[in-house]
């Protein structure tokens, strides 16, 4: 019986295929071929290549290059050399313009999206394939045992295969029709991964609203510009801390420009350079099975320009002289630049001409103006060969400098600075509400273009020093003593951070009596830029493999670990007080009460300052928003010391450890702080005259802000480190005990003075004891791994309900819950009220455990 119904069921399935089949065939366009040249047929016979000029008819629009294109109507064709079969070609996209829906969950012009390596290779049956090249495992010395078996077990795969439409009249090139390939949505030449176009909102391509927009040729690269629409996802937008803003984003669909670039390789591949934890560069890596005979060894090769002294030069490069590269790093400025600007943009490349001397090279880096049509109508800013900072007449407040690298070596090819015109905004922003209080320039609404010239080149270095290869260091700005920040001879001598790649904006912690001049007050190229320039592109001649250079470099980074300067932190650590952005100075608590006696000077003139005629008060609300953000930034770099951990990367020839907890006095300091200036009502953040003009209330002010830092304190991810560290350091750790504590003392002192609490007190004791309650009883959202993530957990630990982090809360909870009935037995009115209700909230809470 089931052998009959088997039977009967795969006739029907034969049937079925047969008829889908001829369905198939009878709608199969009878100008197939004409269509599409090099095809198949619907009969299963494989179009045959042309004649050339039947392909590539004198309607076509040629531009030669690496690869020669053709347009043709709707049609792109590539022709593809036989030099360039076999020759690795890096493929980056990046977004060029977003709309609206993009940019609201963090898509910008200028954002990298997908990155591959493609090698054009010609298949049987003429054809040509193109296959995808990894390089996750990667044998890069030809002349080792495991190359070739390397090289078996790691065959590259095929991702797209294209009939020839024709070859050439030499023969020595094939013609293919890439347009589909263009205009389809692969993860080659668009989006590298699912989970890019996810975190964007955008799902399948809507062919009827996307469309080739350009290609263009270049001797060493190929740009395509095309237009995509995508279906949009639902979004629910979470509330944010500072704005309060909330709510949806509608479904639909959303359009975006793409560019992507075609760069060929070299065919030999740079001398590589091995990163080292202890100097930020970005890198490339991949999995090495050369280096270790007993074992494969995963390496990171830094990002950098390749810079070599000419052969004429090379002993005078030995000697100690400085000498110009084969080829200096060139920036052009894109003519769309307004014209003030553009001194300015050179100005922040040429500093760092500077640096590399200390790598041994003069006239390294450059910019120049772009050459107009007149003088050069070959030069195109799309040309891979030219490198530039680019104008984007964005309202984006951001510039960002992302780079094109070789896989194989960490060689930056090049580089397109995203320069967009609201960055100005920016940084008139910051510079009012961190220097408004010692420099007048920054008190008005629209700054001199000398002072916003400055800070445009400020800007243009940090953004170069990225392009050169260089990671944020975090941790620059806390090798200083506060102290030092207001000697007036020291700070303009030395600046306000000894490196420019930091996070640390302008010196907030100047006051008016120090008459510290602008020179104190910018960031500039320091002493950890010019080391790490030096560490990363000095010349070492007499090594021929990178893991000859080793020793050295592991020489110079153990003598430079002698001079705090010198330090990298790394802004990926979410746990080392030393490693924070927007931060100064070795001691977060000194700078921000300093930081704070300036704000409050600040808010004082405020008003005066953002009035412009016949306009309202849009200016007022911005920069009392940019006000309350700095004040939140002071307080989130003192409550990181709480649970912190230090790192300072080490090799095996340093000693001492890499990771040390906070001091707990360091901690009690912490604790102090924000119990004066946070948990004690800041009332002169309550400015009546500004709130009601802007629409909003004390309560709602002070209310977030003291959220956001309870939330920290309170975390699990802080809590479990309180636990960790009494177990590692003993009574010499400030224990998760001692934090609650601290914290009932600064929260609940009405209690113990037998005092009135007010409405700000009340609400503040609220949420204490709502965070308590949360961690006991997560909400799924809460739960979640991306809650784990931006809450700052960085360690995976016990679960929760298995750590002593739920019998401290436990406790502290009964113990609160007694002292809210004490105190509720002589209060009245709305305190009492209140000490009842958090005492109700207790027992429900822990009557459900």
């Amino acid at each position: 019986m089931k052998k009959t119904i088997l039977s009967i069921l795969f006739a029907l399935l034969v049937i079925t295929a047969a008829h889908a089949q001829i369905r198939s065939m009878g709608s199969q366009p009878s100008d197939t071929v004409k269509r599409s040249p090099g095809s198949v047929l619907g009969s299963g016979i494989r179009a045959q290549p042309k004649p050339y000029d039947q392909v590539i008819t004198n309607k076509a629009t040629t531009r030669k290059g690496m690869l020669t294109t053709h347009r043709l109507e709707d049609k792109v064709f590539f022709e593809i050399a036989d030099t360039i079969l076999g020759r690795d070609i890096l493929v980056v996209s990046r977004i060029s313009k977003s709309g609206a829906e993009v940019r609201a969950v963090q898509g910008y012009a200028g954002d990298q999206i997908g990155s591959s390596v493609i090698r054009f290779e010609k298949g049987p049956n003429n054809r040509i394939f193109l296959r995808k090249v990894s390089f996750k495992t990667y044998g890069p010395d030809s002349t080792t045992s495991m190359y070739q078996s390397l090289k078996n077990s790691n065959i590259q795969a095929i991702a797209a295969s294209f009939n020839i439409a024709a070859y050439t009249n030499d023969k020595k090139a094939s013609v293919i029709d890439i347009t589909d390939y263009i205009n389809g949505d692969n993860d080659i030449f668009y989006f590298g991964s699912p989970t890019a176009k996810t975190r964007l909102r955008l799902g399948a391509q809507q062919a009827d609203r996307s469309y080739i927009q350009n290609v263009r040729s270049y001797p060493m690269n190929v740009e395509i510009s095309t237009v995509k629409t995508y279906s949009l996802s639902a979004f629910q937008l979470s509330q944010s801390p500072l704005s309060g803003m909330a709510g949806s984003v509608a479904s639909g669909f959303s359009t975006i420009e793409l560019n992507t670039s075609l760069v060929i390789l070299p065919k030999t591949a740079m001398k590589a350079r091995y990163a080292d934890p202890r100097v930020g560069y970005f890198t490339v890596g991949y999995t090495d099975f050369d280096l270790n005979p007993q074992g494969v060894k995963e390496l990171e090769l830094i990002k950098r320009w390749r810079l070599e002294p000419k052969v004429k030069d090379l002993a005078k490069y030995q000697r100690g002289e400085l000498v110009e590269p084969v080829k200096p790093i060139v920036f052009y400025i894109d003519p769309a630049t307004p014209k003030k600007w553009v001194p300015y943009l050179i100005a922040g490349v040429n500093d760092w001409a500077r640096a590399f001397e200390k790598a041994g090279f003069k006239n390294a880096v450059v910019a120049k103006e772009a050459p107009t049509f007149e003088q050069d109508s070959s030069w195109s800013i799309d040309d891979a060969r030219h490198s530039a900072i680019v104008y984007k007449p964005s309202e984006i407040a951001n510039a960002s400098g992302p780079s094109i690298a070789d896989p194989r070596s960490g060689e930056i090819i090049e580089s397109h600075i995203n320069w967009f015109h609201n960055v100005q905004k920016l940084l008139h922003d910051w510079y009012t509400i961190q220097t408004g209080a010692v420099d007048p320039r920054a008190r008005k609404v629209n700054f001199d273009d000398e002072l916003m010239g400055n800070l445009i080149r400020f800007v243009s270095s940090h953004e170069v020093g990225h392009t050169l290869g260089l990671l944020h260091n975090y941790g620059s700005s806390s090798t200083v003593p506060t102290e030092m920040l207001r000697n007036k001879e020291w700070v303009e001598a030395n600046g306000h951070t000894p490196s420019i790649m930091d996070y640390a904006r302008f010196n907030y912690v100047a006051q008016p009596e120090d008459n510290i001049s602008a020179t104190g007050l910018y960031p500039r190229i320091g002493d950890y830029d010019k080391w790490a320039i030096e560490w990363g592109y000095k010349y070492f001649p007499q090594t021929q493999k990178p893991q000859q250079e080793v020793p050295i470099l592991n020489k110079m980074t153990i003598e430079a670990a002698k001079n705090r300067r010198l330090w990298f932190g790394t802004e990926s650590n979410p746990d080392d007080p030393h490693s924070q952005n927007e931060d100064l100075s070795d001691n977060a608590m000194k700078a921000g009460t300093y930081g704070i006696k300036n704000l409050k000077l600040i808010l004082k003139g405020l008003q005066e300052w953002t009035k412009e005629p016949a306009e309202g008060y849009s200016n007022l609300n911005n920069m009392y928003s940019q006000l309350t953000g700095q004040f939140n930034r002071y307080m989130g770099h003192v409550a990181k010391n709480i649970g912190g951990i230090y790192e300072t990367p080490k090799s095996v020839e340093q000693e001492g450890p890499v990771y040390e907890r906070t001091p707990a006095p360091t901690q009690r300091e912490a604790m102090a702080f924000l119990n004066t200036q946070l948990f004690q009502t800041p009332s002169w953040l309550i400015n009546k005259p500004i709130l009601d003009r802007i629409g909003q209330n004390g309560l709602e002010v002070a209310g977030r802000l003291q959220n956001i830092i309870i939330g920290r304190l309170l975390s699990t991810n802080t809590l479990t480190k309180l636990i960790s560290a009494e177990e590692m350091d003993g009574i010499a750790a400030y224990k998760i005990t001692d934090l609650f504590s601290d914290l009932n003392g600064s929260i609940f002192t009405e209690l113990k003075n037998n005092q009135p609490i007010d409405v700000y007190r009340r609400n503040l004791q609220k949420m204490y004891i709502e965070r308590l309650i949360s961690v006991l009883k997560p909400s799924p959202a809460q739960a979640s791994p991306l809650a784990a993530i931006l809450s700052g957990a960085s360690r995976e630990g016990l679960p929760i309900a298995q750590s002593d982090v739920i019998s401290v809360i436990k406790e502290e909870l009964r113990n609160l819950d007694t002292n809210f009935k004490t105190a509720s037995a002589s209060a009245s009115g709305l305190g009492k009220a209140h000490l009842l209700d958090l005492s109700g909230r207790i027992e429900n809470t822990l009557n459900k455990l």
